[in-house]
């Protein structure tokens, strides 16, 4: 069996961290709804701001392990578009926030912008 293309796992890693991204705020958007002390220290003693960081975490050791296959020139990108992507749609299914016409062709561009700057 062949090994797997190091190219394709390196776009999973951009994937994974776009999915971690994704949480992280989605998380920090949670810990800011639920608290009702709006000081510093309460917001950083917060659990649901602190997984928030943890995925944070977990996004930046994804993404430089992409790094090692790709250029940061078309993977910060794409880890900012997928990003973009999924959070419009969890945000929209998690906290009922509106997904409007200009938001899904803004997506659409970004993404189109991806796939542009991808191609080698």
């Amino acid at each position: 069996m062949d090994a797997v293309n190091p190219n394709l796992t390196a776009w999973l890693f951009v994937l994974a961290a776009g999915v971690n991204s994704c949480a992280g705020n989605l998380l920090l958007k949670k810990a800011r709804l639920v608290s009702k002390d709006p000081g510093l220290i309460a917001m950083l003693l917060n659990p649901w701001f602190i997984g928030g960081l943890l995925f944070y975490g977990i996004n930046v050791v994804l993404f430089a392990k992409a790094l090692d296959r790709l250029p940061v020139s078309v993977a910060y990108p794409a880890l900012a578009g997928c990003g973009f992507a999924l959070l419009s749609l969890a945000a929209g299914f998690f906290f009922g926030e509106r997904l409007g016409w200009n938001q899904i062709l803004g997506t659409m561009a970004i993404l189109v912008g991806i796939l542009l700057l991808s191609r080698q």
